[in-house]
């Protein structure tokens, strides 16, 4: 049986395949859940989604649609103690804003708390559960090595009755936390750790952002996520590597209890240089306040990318080019910056700004007059069309534009040299005033009104181009430049005696407050990506108010003179 009429099939539409993707075109080709495809992304909600979970989402959404199928967004939310109405706000708005749309309606564990408990009663009538009276650390005693196998509980042989009775009062709430605990009765010499008895149920009198207190226990992560799956009938049940180990168990539940088998997939886990993807870390990072929260754009969670100004697209580009297997790697930041660039060269608008501004005063401009320069919106994209750009006496330009005593190889401006003005004129620097310090502080210089747009009609040519804003004109305005948030490439790499934060990179975060950009970027909306030319791609910021725009770089253009600089030192 091939795919459903809507699925791409190999032959209509080849692609770059990969494992998981092979496993799926074989279940269509035997007919399996009679050509049903049915993924499910089911984050936990303790934290906000990051860079590793874009993947699975498009990875589980990618697929099911191609497939003709669909997915389901489901929260496995058995841990109230962590788990927050914040979270599934902000994952459900991170998902859309990814692109992707879930079969309605949104799911949730804990929507099937009751029959997840109606199962665990059965195990125990089966003898394949017991209540275990041993605590956390006398369990964990218990369990054995990956050498040595583990000891029974002394539980573990009590009457399924006296199970069933104790099973029943820990739902009543008659016993304090920790107390005791469900166990599923499987095989404590087994070498897989995971099927030693392992914990289905532990009281926890918490109140929980959905169901409040209508439970005082709460599922194990490796029970609820089967028999959920099972119960939404998902038919391929996608995760990351850690979960290999795990499958046997997945598998062993819903084998004993005779529902419905999804088929649990494994596969590579996204891990970048320079970067944490661990919600544990993550919320540490925000709790400890070394950063703003979990949007601070140099987080790599979703909502903190998209304060940066990544597009979805960019993202999903990349997801769908990095590949999937069955081995744990690490990829380069630069290629997901890569991507960023990418999409952002063929959408964005070309803007001036002057984020380190030296003052430029046209000397032989008439007083008080302006005027209005073409200027190409994006070169990339004909219909993006054309804007006015003022011109007046007074300008800005980078302080790095302009060095006094230039090096070999520094094509800029300089005393007696002349460049391009961005869309203008050509200019020449006629003398440097400096304050009572020796700092320059003004150029003057002049202008050349022939040269009107960017040439000269006596054919002189000039070996440099600069950016330039009108002071009259100019919207002042604060710029955030980010670096990666840890210096070192692997940030778990530390000393001994320290932990991840010693790596955290203390100039991570440049803000520059009095920059100077041209009239039309004071009016753009929030998340609006534009390019500021030679400089990099920056987008609106949320803390930005009426007439003091807020701007965060988002990737920074590749810098060929930084190289010249880098190989001269």
């Amino acid at each position: 049986m091939t795919p459903p009429n809507n699925a791409e099939t190999p032959e209509a539409a080849p692609r770059p395949s990969n494992f998981i993707r092979d496993i799926m075109v074989e279940d269509a080709r035997i007919g399996k859940h009679s050509g049903r495809v049915l993924t499910r992304f089911p984050p936990e909600p303790n934290g906000y989604l990051h860079l590793g979970h874009a993947k699975s989402i498009c990875l589980n959404f990618g697929l099911s649609k191609e497939f003709g199928g669909a997915t389901n967004l489901r929260f496995d939310d058995t841990n109230p103690e962590k788990e927050e109405q914040e979270y599934v706000d902000s994952i459900i708005d991170n998902v859309k804003w990814l692109g992707f749309q879930w079969q309605e309606p949104v799911c949730f564990a804990s929507d099937y708390f009751q029959q997840l408990y109606d199962w665990a009663v059965q195990l125990i009538q089966s003898g394949k559960a017991f209540v275990c009276d041993l605590n956390a650390e006398q369990v964990r005693q218990h369990r054995g090595t990956l050498t040595e196998p583990g000891k029974h509980s002394p539980f573990r042989d009590r009457p399924i009755e006296e199970s069933l009775d104790l099973f029943a009062r820990m739902k009543a709430g008659e016993f304090p936390d920790g107390t005791r605990t469900l166990r599923a009765k499987i095989d404590m010499a087994s070498p897989n750790l995971n099927m030693r008895d392992p914990v289905m149920y532990r009281i926890l009198n918490a109140e929980h952002h959905r169901t409040g207190n209508a439970w005082c226990i709460y599922p194990m992560y490796d029970y609820a996520h089967g028999q959920s799956d099972s119960i939404e009938g998902i038919t391929h049940s996608i995760c990351t590597l850690e979960f290999e180990d795990h499958r046997p168990l997945y598998d062993w539940f819903v084998q004993q209890l005779g529902i419905f088998a999804p088929r649990q997939i494994e596969f590579d886990r996204l891990n970048l240089t320079y970067t944490l993807l661990s919600k544990r870390k993550l919320l540490q990072l925000v709790q400890d306040n070394h950063v703003s929260g979990w949007d601070d754009p140099r987080m790599p969670t979703l909502s903190g990318i998209r304060r940066r100004g990544y597009p979805p697209e960019a993202i999903r580009n990349f997801c769908a080019n990095i590949g999937v297997s069955k081995t744990n790697g690490i990829l380069e930041l630069g290629l997901l910056e890569h991507y960023v660039r990418e999409d952002l060269n063929k959408r964005a608008s070309r803007y001036m700004a002057v984020l380190k501004p030296l003052r430029v005063v046209i000397d032989n401009y008439p007083e008080g007059e302006t005027e209005w320069l073409d200027a190409v919106n994006n070169p990339e994209d004909e219909s993006a069309g054309t804007r006015k750009v003022p011109f007046s006496k007074v300008l800005y330009i980078e302080q790095d534009d302009f060095k006094e005593d230039p090096p070999k190889q520094f094509f800029r401006l300089s005393p007696g040299r002349e460049v391009r003005l961005r869309w203008g004129f050509y200019i020449v620097c006629q003398s440097v005033v400096k304050d009572e310090a020796g700092n320059i502080v003004e150029l003057r210089c002049t202008y050349d009104p022939l040269t009107r747009g960017g040439g000269a009609p006596d054919g002189r040519k000039v070996k440099a181009t600069i950016h330039w804003v009108s002071a009259e004109h100019a919207v002042n305005a604060e710029v955030r430049v980010y670096s990666t948030l840890f210096a070192k490439e692997n940030p778990n790499d530390v000393e001994e005696g320290k932990d991840f934060l010693s790596n955290i990179n203390p100039d991570s975060l440049e803000v520059l407050a009095d920059c100077k950009l041209e009239p039309a970027l004071g009016t753009l909306a929030v998340e609006e990506c534009v390019q500021f030319e030679r400089l990099g791609y920056f987008c609106v910021d949320k803390d930005s108010a009426p007439g003091k725009p807020v701007y965060n770089r988002t990737v920074a253009l590749r810098d060929a003179w930084a190289k010249i600089e880098k190989r001269g030192k």
